[in-house]
């Protein structure tokens, strides 16, 4: 499941209307440099950009035009001086994030340039204009300036329409919540302030929602996805082949409750499992293989990091969810690990995720079959969205790099070596300083810029450590 897609951006182009009768053609030449500018930038986003707006008027036509259409956000750009406090006022009724670019035609002075030249590379101080009367206003905005095509700018509005583009869809997304376990106190949020700041939808559901549809199955489905999963895992040689099949049956039953309730991701507790009486295992194999289709996964009910993977998967690209395990000081790396559930589709490339009988007492039940995998070694941030009270959230975030470390012979659980670019101590310390939940979204990779931009959107406190 590709649940990443293409952002679409209005652009707002300014300029004053006035330039025109004092250099015939400057419009025209200002536009063509926008279409140009927007062909470089055409990776980062599908653009919508009718014509500058060279007056007042123009500007709110276009905010409101933005709006309709559902554009993920506006990216501003100064064609000479505009007025900022028309510009404040053109965005007073705006709901979309915006981004002001101040890039120009020229990147450096010509010894000939005379006014015209002058007046097409000018935009600096109307951006500074524009920039003050936002601030004033309290209209936020997110702000560049520099070269056009050493890729900066590239990655800048790549970053912000990925950001305003996540920031819009879970505004639509919906997590499933099977059960909570007693007693845990992080996971523990405000629904509605989860609604009303961030977007999605936490719905409560009762294991029979799963069951029902586990016991929907077709054999023949269960007996398509066997094959193919023989040819993605090496499949331990004394798993019993209903065992693996049932593991399966269950992997299908959750899509489908996700498929048929419009779901972006889920938490489930295992203990739902085993008090049911209907299950014969626990779904580790099922929640590893839906996060490897590109859901949204936490255990034990935290809904709150389900949504996060979710969100990040839409950022950034496949994601995992684990928690910390222990502190390594020999290798100044954190082991992250979870009861058995991992993205094996971020499995390192040298090797195949191992299937295993797994023996696993948790829930009473018989052994799950595991994927067990290290990821591939590289870099990555490893973070928690914490509900601080009073509406507020703070995502605490560590970048470093996962290690090349796959060695455990007795972890029977995907794992992997993180460590964090501030160090061990300072990290962990840190993380309990700032509130830091112990469930943990992985993201491989270096996103750091793009997931701030994301949390400044939602306004959600970014705290590094």
């Amino acid at each position: 499941m590709n649940l990443q897609r293409k952002p679409r951006l209005g652009v707002l182009a300014l300029m004053l209307e006035g330039y025109e009768p004092l250099f015939p053609g400057i419009t025209r030449r200002q536009t063509d440099y926008v279409h140009a500018l927007l062909e470089h930038l055409a990776p980062a986003a599908e653009f919508i950009f009718p014509g500058p707006a060279v007056n007042a008027g123009d500007m709110a036509r276009l905010v409101g035009r933005y709006n309709a259409e559902g554009a993920d956000g506006i990216l501003i750009l100064l064609l000479s001086y505009a007025q900022g406090q028309y510009l404040a006022h053109a965005l007073r009724e705006n709901c979309l994030p915006l981004a002001l670019a101040l890039v120009q035609p020229d990147e450096s002075v010509g010894v000939d340039f005379g006014e015209l030249e002058l007046t097409v590379n000018q935009g600096i101080h109307g951006s500074q204009d524009c920039a003050n009367a936002l601030l004033r206003a309290g209209i936020p905005c997110e702000f560049y300036a520099g070269p056009r095509a050493d890729g900066q700018l590239l990655t800048f509005v790549s970053d912000f329409a990925a950001a305003a583009a996540t920031a819009r869809d879970m505004r639509s997304m919906r997590i499933g919540v099977i059960g909570r376990l007693a007693g845990m106190g992080d996971v523990v949020t405000d629904d509605m302030a989860v609604y009303r700041q961030l977007g999605p939808e936490f719905v409560y559901d009762s294991i029979g929602a799963v069951q029902s549809r586990c016991a929907a199955v077709r054999r023949e489905d269960i007996d398509e996805r066997l094959a193919y999963e023989r040819e993605v895992f090496d499949v331990d040689p004394a798993m019993p082949p209903e065992r693996h099949a049932e593991a399966v049956r269950m992997y299908l039953g959750l899509k489908r409750y996700l498929e048929d309730n419009g779901y972006a991701g889920y938490t489930a507790h295992f203990e739902e499992f085993g008090a049911d009486g209907r299950f014969t295992q626990l779904p580790l194999l099922a929640a590893s293989s839906l996060m490897a289709d590109g859901y949204g996964y936490a255990a034990e009910g935290d809904a709150t990091a389900a949504m996060w993977m979710a969100a990040m998967t839409r950022l950034c690209g496949p994601s995992d969810f684990s928690e910390m395990y222990m502190m390594d000081f020999a290798r100044d790396a954190i082991l992250l690990c979870h009861a058995g559930e991992g993205n094996w589709a971020l499995c390192r490339k040298d090797r195949k995720p191992f299937l295993m009988d797994r023996v696993f007492l948790e829930g009473g039940l018989s052994n799950p079959p595991t994927p067990i995998f290290c990821p591939e070694p590289g870099p990555a941030g490893v973070m928690s969205l914490a509900y601080l009270g009073d509406g507020k959230f703070r995502l605490v975030y560590a970048g470093g790099e996962i290690l090349d470390e796959c060695g455990l012979r007795g972890c029977d659980m995907p794992y992997l070596f993180f460590a964090p670019d501030s160090g061990l101590r300072p990290c962990v310390t840190a993380w309990l300083e700032k509130g830091g939940t112990h469930h943990e979204v992985i993201v491989p990779g270096r996103w750091e810029a793009r997931i701030r931009l994301l949390c400044r959107i939602l306004g959600i406190e970014f705290t590094p450590v």
